[in-house]
């Protein structure tokens, strides 16, 4: 039994790994693995920020040089990636169209983006009110109430229905206190 212990700890002391039942044990600190999974996590978080085409290339890298136990899951965010990408290239048979899915990039969060959609469309028609509302609307959620205020301006300047609407629309809630705000949604007060 000495023999044994003395020739584990012999190959421990060499650099070899320890064999087991189940094969060789790895070493504790792969560095190998802790930089792959470093890049990992780096490509998330591109995908977090919706950086879809920077993730897609990191997450490509990885499976180039052998992602190793995570190959899988990089497989499927590749996957994700290309759907994403593939969803930036949407035509829009109208304006309409283009509004709605601005209102989902709003409701999700992407301000900047929901920004961008709401601006072709006024490039198209500087007659589109409910792009000018929209673009109200992103301004509120945003804190910045002089641009509100004037998109919303120019949007009931153009279809006096948008005040109406604009008087039950939760989304203009931080402006409720802005006596300016009051005034041009109650002007016969």
């Amino acid at each position: 039994m000495t023999q044994a212990k003395t020739a584990s700890a012999s190959s421990a002391s060499s650099g070899k790994h320890p064999r087991t039942l189940a094969g060789i044990v790895p070493p504790q600190n792969d560095i190998a693995r802790q930089q792959a999974v470093a890049h990992y996590e780096a490509a998330l978080r591109l995908m977090q920020e919706g950086k879809y085409d920077k993730a897609h290339a990191a997450f490509d890298k990885m499976l180039a040089s052998g992602a190793g136990e995570l190959a899988d899951r990089v497989r499927m965010y590749i996957n994700a990636c290309l759907l994403q990408v593939s969803k930036g290239k949407t035509s829009f048979k109208s304006n309409e169209e283009r509004y709605d899915y601005a209102i989902s990039l709003l409701n999700n969060g992407h301000y900047e983006d929901a920004r961008q959609e709401f601006n072709t469309i006024l490039n198209h028609n500087g007659k589109a009110d409910y792009a000018f509302y929209g673009l109200a609307v992103l301004a509120s959620m945003t804190g910045d109430s002089h641009t509100c205020l004037e998109h919303l301006t120019e949007a009931i300047r153009q279809n006096p229905q948008n005040r109406i609407q604009a008087r039950g629309d939760s989304d203009f809630q931080d402006m409720a206190d802005d006596p300016r705000f009051t005034e041009l949604l109650y002007p016969e007060v």
